[in-house]
C-alpha cells in the first residue's frame, strides 16, 4: 500500500485519534474517545488498526533535559570523502553507536548527514569531537553549529 493510498483510508476520527495522541500519547482508551467522540471500545480497536497500518510505531517518554543530563545541543554537518554505498553504510553503522547523537539525517546539498548532539554538563563537545565524530568512517569535514536556545520544539 502506497502512502498515498494509505492517506485516503484515514478519516476524520483517525485524524482527531493521532492528533490526540501526539499531544498525549498516555491517554486511556476511554479518555481518547471521549476526546475524539468515540466510545472507549471504539477508540481503542481504531487505535490498535492504526497501529497494525504503520500510522503508530510505537510510544515513549520524552524525558526532560534535566533527566538527559542537562544537555547542550550541537548540530553537525557531517561531509564524507565519497558517496558510495560502501562508505555511507559504513558511517551508518558507526553513528548508531555514538550515544551523543540523538538524530541523523542523510541530506542533500552541501553536507552529507547533519547530526544532532547533545552534551551533558560533565562532558565536553571537544571529546565528542575529538574522540568519536572525527572518528567516523570515511568522515572529511565537521561544520558544527551550536544551539543558542530551542525555540519551538515537537515530539
Amino acid at each position: 500500500m502506497t502512502v498515498d493510498q494509505r492517506d485516503e483510508i484515514l478519516d476524520a476520527f483517525d485524524t482527531r485519534i493521532l492528533d490526540q495522541l501526539a499531544s498525549d500519547s498516555d491517554l486511556t482508551s476511554a479518555a481518547l474517545g471521549e476526546r475524539v467522540g468515540l466510545s472507549p471500545s471504539a477508540a481503542h480497536r481504531r487505535l490498535g488498526q492504526l497501529r497494525e497500518r504503520g500510522y503508530i510505531t510505537g510510544f515513549r517518554a520524552v524525558l526532560s533535559k534535566a533527566a538527559r543530563g542537562h544537555p547542550g545541543s550541537v548540530l553537525v554537518n557531517v561531509t564524507l570523502r565519497d558517496q558510495t554505498e560502501q562508505t555511507m553504510a559504513a558511517f551508518e553503522r558507526c553513528i548508531v553507536e555514538c550515544p551523543e547523537v540523538r538524530e541523523c539525517f542523510l541530506m542533500s546539498g552541501e553536507a552529507d548527514y547533519l547530526l544532532h548532539v547533545e552534551i551533558r554538563r560533565d562532558d565536553t563537545f571537544e571529546r565528542v569531537h575529538r574522540e568519536t565524530l572525527s572518528r567516523l568512517p570515511g568522515v572529511t569535514r565537521l561544520a558544527s553549529h551550536f544551539v543558542i536556545r530551542e525555540v519551538v520544539r515537537r515530539d
